[in-house]
Order: structure tokens, then sequence, then C-alpha cells
């Protein structure tokens, strides 16, 4: 059966914008379940790098294929249940037969909207759900990133909720659980958060949950830089699926949708028409992107042994070759640039390395896509909504077809 990525599942992956976390404490912002699982996965990521270094190719790439389609369960599987407190589920993770029965019901609402990706996708994300024993290297990784990425909101909460007699319980546990992962390689450099260049590199990405996208145009839901670069990393890992791409092009579309607005820390999310206003203009901020990624995120990655991390990063943002929306392979160590068809073809091979730069680009745009759209359909009625709407349909009906993804059909289920 051929993998078809459908309207539905693209809203569904977005609807963790709208699903609020903590919702019973006093927040200094919204916190949402998109921007959780961004930090989330940066983590993982940094942790799947830091425990794979001695491993072959083939187990890498089977580890970081894992680590990526957990991830997705689990936020698939957190969309259904929304707001059970995690001790109430954790409760019912401890009585088997209650866990089963919630699970099958779970699956049983996501079937409808999971079965264009296939019987085997399917297969595989109810083996995992049902498997929550299981304690191998994949899991372990993403429960160690979840428990990070939690903790980091839950010190957000801490300082203006000291009159909550749960406080001092969540944050013990919070401890004690990210105490006993110390053995992975990585968690005790995360916790280390100001003395350590890694803990400072993941704090940093956390704060992407700050920055607001659109920042002068009302929406509902708001969405953060980190929860979109979450949603585009989802949307290419899917339309991956689709386009047949190999493990390491999956795995490095993924990666690269998950920090194609890093530069953003250090820039603030300036709009399209901004950039494009000029030719100038935009490679003036490209130029001052690529000179603070280097001074406050590369540098000290380099310099504080974390070289192969600082590697990776420059290869999803595309810096030696100009924009992270270009296919590349790596051939004899060398970057290259590949055309669609070489991506679809004699290049999509583990051994190469590729990434899909358009392909990214086209969930960047769909994720807008669905952005002003959702807002509108909310009853946010703005001129830069509809004018993105527009910009972005007639771009994908001069060229209905990117990287192998229908995007014109695509964008007219939205209607």
């Amino acid at each position: 059966m051929s993998v078809i990525i459908r309207k539905s599942l693209l809203e569904l992956i977005f609807s963790g914008a709208f699903m609020k976390r903590w919702n019973d404490k006093l927040r200094p912002m919204e916190l949402v379940e998109v921007d959780k699982q961004g930090h989330k996965m940066i983590v993982a990521w940094l942790l799947f790098l830091l425990n794979s270094r001695d491993m072959d190719l083939d187990d890498k790439r089977a580890l970081g294929e894992a680590i990526v389609e957990g991830g997705l369960f689990d936020y698939l599987y957190r969309l259904v249940i929304t707001d059970i407190k995690p001790p109430v589920f954790y409760r019912i993770k401890e009585n088997p037969d209650d866990y089963r029965t919630l699970t099958s019901w779970v699956l049983k609402q996501l079937r409808p909207r999971i079965m264009p990706l296939g019987e085997d996708f399917v297969d595989r994300m109810s083996e995992y759900l049902m498997q929550p024993e299981d304690k191998g290297l994949a899991r372990r990784i993403l429960h160690a990133a979840h428990l990070y990425a939690s903790y980091s909101e839950f010190k957000l909460l801490k300082s203006i909720n000291s009159m909550d007699h749960e406080l001092v319980e969540i944050e013990a546990s919070f401890i004690d659980r990210l105490n006993g992962m110390r053995d992975l390689v990585g968690v005790s450099e995360l916790l280390d958060e100001d003395s350590n260049v890694l803990g400072r590199f993941a704090r940093m990405c956390g704060r992407l949950r700050f920055q607001k996208r659109w920042s002068q145009t009302p929406r509902v839901p708001e969405t953060s830089v980190l929860g979109h670069m979450f949603i585009v990393a989802s949307y290419s890992w899917f339309f991956s699926m689709e386009v047949g791409a190999c493990r390491a092009r999956s795995q490095n579309n993924f990666f690269s949708g998950l920090f194609h607005d890093l530069p953003e820390l250090l820039t603030r999310d300036i709009i399209s028409p901004v950039k494009g206003s000029s030719q100038e203009i935009g490679d003036l901020i490209h130029e001052y992107e690529n000179r603070e990624l280097d001074r406050v995120v590369l540098a000290p990655l380099k310099e504080g042994g974390y070289g192969e991390i600082a590697a990776r990063l420059e290869y999803f943002l595309g810096l030696e070759i100009g924009s992270e929306f270009k296919a590349t392979v790596t051939i004899d160590g060398v970057i290259h640039e590949a055309s669609d068809e070489q991506l679809a073809g004699e290049y999509n091979q583990d051994a190469l390395d590729p990434k899909d730069g358009p392909l990214l680009k086209v969930s960047d745009s769909i994720a807008a896509y669905i952005e002003a759209h959702t807002a509108l359909k909310n009853g946010i009625s703005s001129d830069q909504l509809h004018h993105a709407l527009y910009r972005i349909g007639l771009r994908y009906n001069e060229t209905p077809v990117i990287a192998g993804v229908q995007v014109s059909a695509l964008l007219a289920d939205f209607g």
C-alpha cells in the first residue's frame, strides 16, 4: 500500500498547538504541547548523537529511525488522551489491563487519520504503544528528553506557584527520575545547564517557545517558533514516507525541519516580505544570521568538545551551500547540491547522507498555510492571513509538484 498524506493527518499534527499544558497551574504564558514536543525532540537528537558515537552506520540509522518514530507515536497518543494528569496516567500504566484498554481505545480513535500511512506504520505504532515496559535505548533517550523538556517547563512555573502544595513533590519526582538516567551519555551535561555548553544549548533552544510567529497578526491559536519547527519536522517525516525516502534522507529531513528556524534565536521571526523586499536586505539578514549562529551556537559547541553536533547542525542548515532549502548529498566527504530527480533516484541511499531541501520548504509552507487557514477558520479576519494563503496557493499552483509531493492538490483540500 502506498503512503498518502491527507489533510486530516496534517491538521491532527497541528492540533497540538491548541493543547494546553500545566493547565492547573498559574502560568506566565500559555504552554502548549507542540512546544514541549519540539524541545523534547531537540534534546532526543542531542542524546541520539552522543549515545551512537561508537555504533556502525546501520545501527545508528536504525536507532535514529526508532527515536523519530517513537517520538511521533508518543505525540499522537498524547493528542488523544489530552489532559489526563501525569500521576493519573502513571497509575493507569501500572495496571497492564487498564493500560491496554486505554491504548486500544486511543488507537481506534487515531486509526482513520493514520491509515493512509499504511498498515506497516499502524502495526509499528500499535506494537510500540502496547509495550510501554520496553527499555531499549531509543525509548530511554525519548524518556530522558521528555523529562528534561517537562522539567524545563516546570522551572518556568516554579517561582509563581510557590503556594501550590504539589510543587515540592513534582520537582523531587523530576530530579529523581532524571538522576536515574545519568548513565545515558549527555544527561548529566544537560542537567548542568549553567556550566556546560550542551546544557546551555538545550536551554537556549527551549527559549524559542517565547518567540511567537506572525507577531503583528492576531491568530488563534498563536504558534511559537519552537512549535512550528516540530510541526515542520513532522510533516517532513511523513512526506519522506510518501516519496519513498531512504532512512538517512528521512531522518535528515526530520531533523532539518526541527532546526530550520534555529537562527531566529538570534534574529527573531523576520517575516518573508521583509526578507524578500530586496536582494540586499535578504543577503544582509542571511549574513548576520550566519555570523551570530557561529558566535553563539556553533563555535561554543566546537570549543566544548561537541564538534559532531555543530557539524550536523551546519549540514541541516545548509551553511556550506547557502540555504537549508537546497537538496544535498555527501560524496567522498564533500557536500554537493542535487536535483529532485537525482534525490529520488540514484542518490536515494543512506551512504550519501541525502537531504531534501525542497521538501523541507514544502513542509514549511504547508505549516504556514495551516496556521493562517486555522486562524481564519476560527474567526480571525486579517489581510496578512488572507495574503499568506493567496501567496502560498499561487506559488504551488504554478509548480504543483515539488520533490514528489502533490502540493497543489493537498492545499486544494483546505478549500
